[in-house]
């Protein structure tokens, strides 16, 4: 693949799965910096990756692969200097005149919550967690992590459980589940 075929390809995916890359390194991060960090060793991996890149999937699974494989060895390889760290919540500045400020406020901390539950989950539920969030199909997550559909259905059953149990309520049934 020549370099110029290699940045544009990169460039396009970069637009188009950029979203996916931020929203894993947060998954697997405490701090906005260390988010940060990682995203970025995400991009540097999927841009060494792009050569070995064979089509026989989607950009999309491929981007989401490199950045969850990444992500879990970060995490694995950054354990020791996390282990005493806690985490930082970022305040987005409010503009006090805004009407609507207590609840984006109120969606922010849960939006925290949530995050904080989901860092409590195994690795490999986080990844699933978090393509679920993304709204992936069955396939999509089975393709993403290397696992059966039916499998898929079982461990994301769990995640939810689990993570109702940490946030304290019900998991979230619905017939977007039915249909994936």
């Amino acid at each position: 693949m020549l370099e110029e075929d290699a940045k544009s390809i990169f460039t396009h995916w970069l637009e188009t799965h950029g979203a996916s890359v931020l929203q894993v390194a947060r998954a697997y991060t405490l701090t906005m910096e260390e988010s940060q960090d990682l995203a970025q060793e995400i991009l540097l991996q999927a841009w060494r990756s792009l050569p070995n890149f064979a089509g026989q999937a989607s950009p999309a699974t491929w981007f989401y692969r490199v950045a969850l494989h990444t992500a879990m060895n970060w995490r694995r390889n950054d354990r020791p200097r996390r282990m005493h760290q806690k985490p930082l919540l970022e305040v987005q500045s409010l503009a006090t005149e805004s009407v609507d400020a207590p609840q984006r406020v109120e969606q922010r901390e849960r939006v925290e919550r949530l995050y904080e539950a989901i860092h409590q989950l195994p690795q490999t539920d986080i990844a699933l967690v978090l393509l679920y969030l993304d709204e992936l199909s069955y396939r999509e997550m089975a393709n993403v992590l290397g696992i059966s559909e039916s499998n898929v259905g079982v461990r994301l059953n769990r995640a939810k459980k689990t993570l109702a149990k940490l946030l304290d309520a019900e998991p979230v049934e619905g017939k977007a589940d039915e249909s994936r």
